[in-house]
């Protein structure tokens, strides 16, 4: 797995807008919220993808990225790197480039099948981390 040059990561990021965050939780505790939180006070448009909370960060929540209006710039992932498979081939039925998934998660099949089809993948990188390193 090779994730993006940091200056390709930061062009991403500048370019990008909305971004939906899959097992975004609505508990302020947990790093996904955190994460999530700093993004949208940096000025993007946070979705909270995940069908156990009706909303995060004041944004209703939607159980699926398929029940997404309109195209999505980023999918940032929050869950265990054996969800991986599944997220990558529900990604791949939706409207965005680029598939995230945050520090410590990875799974070579999922990058292997998002890869193949041409899509941007980072794996094991927090979002708010390169932000703040590519300003």
């Amino acid at each position: 797995m090779e994730n993006p040059s940091r200056e390709e990561i930061g062009r991403i990021l500048k370019r990008s807008k909305r971004i939906a965050v899959i097992g975004l939780s609505d508990n302020p505790a947990r790093t996904s919220y955190s994460v999530s939180q700093a993004m949208q006070a940096s000025g993007y448009d946070i979705i909270p993808v995940n069908p156990t909370i009706e909303s995060a960060l004041g944004v209703k929540a939607v159980s699926s990225l398929k029940d997404i209006e309109g195209p999505v710039d980023i999918v940032n992932v929050f869950r265990r790197s054996e969800f991986l498979p599944d997220i990558a081939r529900e990604f791949d039925e939706i409207d965005s480039p680029v598939f995230w998934s945050q520090l410590g998660v990875m799974n070579e099949e999922a990058y292997s099948f998002l890869k193949e089809k041409g899509y941007t993948v980072i794996m094991d990188r927090c979002i708010k981390v390169e932000h703040a390193l590519t300003r």
